[in-house]
């Protein structure tokens, strides 16, 4: 069965244990294609996030242009949904590669601005809103085409070692952008932007059709509505389904309240809370990353044993917690040990939410469901927005006490309203 998806049929029985377990999705071709592709795209898009943070930061000396920066990244996650039903129709897959060729052409565009010497601040946000519009999807995306790839057993394992590609990502894109810029400015780290893009489409058009995947075949011989109806008819599946309505709500208060903290006001604490420099900036950049990536690694060991509701539930608090915390240090190195911790917090909450998502859904939905999970992510530009306006106004420790409070206060809501689906160890959502 070669180039689909899988190679022997050892492969079809993981208890012939022939690797370790965890590290099991690599025995597929497709994963083993899909995994360094996913990687270089993330690389890209967090070397592309430092250097132009950093430039606008400098440029404009404005913490509120930034927010607006870091806000119109996630714009494209009002119509995640679209690209749900989209790749649900047209396949996955292809779906991935057309959003990454988009990716690379908006890159050139800035590249040869950059040389031309035409690149301001407000050009910058400008091609940052088209990025925008694409690449909050991308996660979900490539989320839905590794529960195509994969064996049921095996996708939390999967989806922990593929969110590995993102944190690794945020901990090299975060030094190397941080570096290069500083050393060899703007154009030339955005040359190692566009390569990075380009290597990452190649290595996802490589990628084959899955033999092991239900979706492509039984979904074919069905009936298709329209895509509005597919549309509606997913909504109304979310809204219905308990369990998924709480992990969309715990998702959004994650969002909105501590991830401002840990990615997009990362270049206003560097330079004006910790006086660091780009390279200051990289470390805690990383330094988050580095937590993620280490929750990552974890679940991948231990996943197939955990509750995924509750551990979403009991991480998202302490990760909130945590950024009321991190509001208090002073010191860069204080700052970086509490990111760590968020960062693991962060993947022990939100890496359960995928798997629950994924395991749980009903898999003509699949895609949707994961675009309305990135819709999500439309309270970051919103928490951002509103952190770039309360600092101004009253510092950035109050600012960050207020939301931890928020966010505890929030998910604790969520408990206490959904607490039969999410809490539960008889409920679905906590099935192992």
């Amino acid at each position: 069965m070669k180039g689909q998806g899988f190679e022997s049929p050892a492969i079809k029985d993981l208890s012939n244990k022939t690797v370790i377990e965890p590290f099991a999705p690599f025995l597929l071709r497709n994963y083993r294609r899909l995994w360094p592709g996913d990687l270089l795209t993330s690389w890209a898009f967090e070397m592309e996030n430092i250097v132009l943070g950093w430039y606008i930061l400098v440029e404009s000396g404005s913490v509120l242009l930034l927010t607006v920066f870091g806000s119109l990244l996630y714009l494209g996650t009002l119509v995640s949904p679209v690209f749900g039903v989209l790749g649900d129709r047209m396949g996955h897959r292809k779906l991935l590669c057309l959003m990454r060729g988009v990716y690379i052409l908006l890159s050139l565009l800035l590249l040869f601005l950059a040389f031309a010497d035409s690149l301001d601040p407000i050009v910058v946000l400008q091609i940052s809103a088209l990025t925008g519009i694409v690449r909050p999807s991308d996660l979900a995306i490539r989320g839905a085409l590794v529960t195509e790839i994969v064996q049921p057993r095996q996708l939390t394992s999967a989806l922990s070692i593929s969110r590995t590609t993102t944190d690794s990502a945020r901990i090299a894109g975060a030094l190397t952008g941080a570096s290069v810029f500083a050393v060899v400015g703007l154009q030339y780290a955005y040359i190692i932007v566009v390569c990075l893009y380009l290597a990452g489409l190649l290595l996802t058009l490589s990628v084959g059709s899955s033999k092991y995947s239900e979706t492509e075949e039984s979904l074919s011989s069905m009936p298709r509505a329209t895509s509005w109806r597919d549309f509606l008819g997913g909504m109304s599946y979310v809204w219905r389904t308990p369990h998924i309505l709480a992990a969309m709500w715990v998702a959004f208060v994650v969002n909105l309240t501590a991830f401002p903290f840990c990615i997009g006001l990362l270049p206003y604490v560097a330079k004006e809370i910790y006086s660091a420099d780009q390279t200051g900036l990289g470390y805690i950049a990383a330094s988050f990353a580095l937590g993620a990536l280490l929750g990552s690694l974890m679940l991948s060991v231990i996943g197939n044993r955990i509750r995924p509701a509750r551990m979403m539930i009991i991480f998202a608090v302490i990760w909130n917690l945590l950024i009321a915390v991190f509001g208090m240090t002073d010191g860069l190195m204080s700052g970086i040990f509490v990111l760590v911790l968020s960062g693991l917090a962060q993947s022990l909450s939100l890496l359960p939410l995928a798997v629950m998502l994924m395991r749980t859904s009903d898999r003509k939905y699949r895609g949707l469901v994961m675009g309305v999970r990135m819709l999500a992510i439309y309270g970051l530009p919103v928490g951002l927005l509103i952190a770039g306006a309360l600092i101004s106004h009253f510092g950035f420790r109050f600012t960050a006490l207020l939301y931890g409070v928020v966010g505890v206060s929030s998910i604790l809501a969520i408990v206490i309203i959904s607490r039969r689906h999410i809490w539960s160890l008889n409920a679905e959502a906590n099935s192992t």
